[in-house]
């Protein structure tokens, strides 16, 4: 019995790449549901529009965190400043039609400004000041009778904003676990090598084994986003061009994550461990479930490293809020820049590795024109 202990615990050792997801793993799982795992939202960004809006900005509840003030805006400059992201509620502060515009897209931000604004609403009511000719009454920044309206997701509903970012999981996952599972088969079976020593070029092979998944994931894509908006009443309200766009730039990355996977990995229980490694914090930190303005800033930062965060701002900001690509420029800049570093890494580490698969076909052709000679 002890025997078979101590061979188990050698086989463990020697499996570095197990060993480390079991350490590895539950520190990952405890720092993402200790420090980002919550729904509370704290910190709402909100403009401020109109001619009251030096008051009002100074009045609102501690959790509306003012970006931007406009004292000659109107509604349709606050209805602007939410579909392109720049804000989650806009505070309309005009006497004479006030009004709280809310964007649905962010659906746990906005339902944190919901509760926040019925119960400032309820203590103004509560200590509404008594009125007398000689003191005239004075106007408070939220009137009882204030306007509050959600916007690009009226009801709040939960699919609305997790179908946008379910078709980015799928993305992701046809993207890195099948792409570096089929890789891997290949090696294993020796297909490569074969591929290696034919009379084709390295970037023919590479993109003869991507394209059939880069095929399925923009089928896959068309029918979550086709069945969301058809099953679900999903809205979509902007271009299609600009979301295939996103779309591209994304599988760019997310198809060289499995080529590199693929790459480090002997079999397939390796590339599992290795995918479902870098799956784990995108889907988690990524603002799919836990919204990201409520992550500890220890951990917030992790966010804007993955690939999956921008995504979810350029699908929900295309679907719900009708965003041009000028608004998401941001978003479609990082991807560009971690689509260029991550694909070029994986095209460099696939064409190493048929390198001495094709070294090796060609030595003894050389040794027998060495000898012919």
């Amino acid at each position: 019995m002890w025997a078979l202990v101590l061979k188990e615990f050698r086989q463990v050792r020697r499996d570095r790449r197990t060993l480390a997801m079991m350490i590895v793993l539950p520190l990952l799982l405890l720092i993402v549901f200790g420090y980002a795992a919550s729904f509370d939202v704290s910190d709402i960004p909100t403009a401020v529009v109109g001619p009251g809006a030096a008051i009002a900005s100074g009045h609102l509840p501690s959790v509306f965190h003012v970006v931007k003030t406009d004292p000659t805006g109107g509604r349709d400059e606050a209805t602007e400043l939410l579909r392109d992201g720049d804000a989650v509620v806009a505070v309309v502060a005009d006497p004479a039609s006030p009004a709280v515009l809310i964007s649905g897209a962010d659906l746990f931000s906005a339902k944190a400004a919901e509760v926040a604004l019925a119960r400032a609403v309820q203590a103004q009511s509560a200590q509404a000041p008594s009125t007398t000719a000689a003191a005239p009454q004075q106007t408070t920044p939220l009137p009882t009778n204030v306007k509050v309206e959600v916007l690009f997701n009226p009801d709040l509903k939960t699919s609305a904003v997790m179908v946008p970012a379910l078709a980015g999981m799928i993305l992701l996952f046809i993207g890195t676990i099948t792409t570096s599972l089929g890789v891997v088969r290949e090696r294993q079976a020796g297909t490569l090598e074969l591929l290696a020593v034919m009379p084709f070029r390295p970037r023919d092979v590479f993109v003869g084994k991507l394209a059939p998944y880069f095929l399925i994931a923009v089928i896959d894509l068309t029918v979550v986003v086709g069945a969301g908006t058809l099953l679900f009443d999903v809205p979509f309200n902007g271009s299609v061009a600009v979301l295939a766009l996103g779309a591209l730039l994304f599988l760019f990355v997310t198809l060289g994550l499995g080529v590199l996977v693929s790459s480090v990995s002997q079999n397939s229980g390796q590339a599992i461990q290795l995918a479902m490694m870098m799956l784990l914090p995108q889907i988690l930190l990524s603002g799919l479930i836990f919204p990201v303005a409520s992550m500890a800033p220890g951990v917030r930062w992790i966010s804007y490293l993955l690939p999956l965060t921008y995504f979810n701002q350029i699908s929900r900001g295309v679907m719900l809020r009708g965003a041009g690509i000028g608004a998401l420029a941001g978003s479609f800049l990082m991807l560009t820049l971690m689509s260029v570093v991550v694909f070029g890494l994986a095209v460099f580490r696939f064409r190493g590795y048929l390198a001495p698969a094709e070294k090796r076909h060609r030595a003894p052709k050389a040794v027998a024109a060495e000898a012919t000679r």
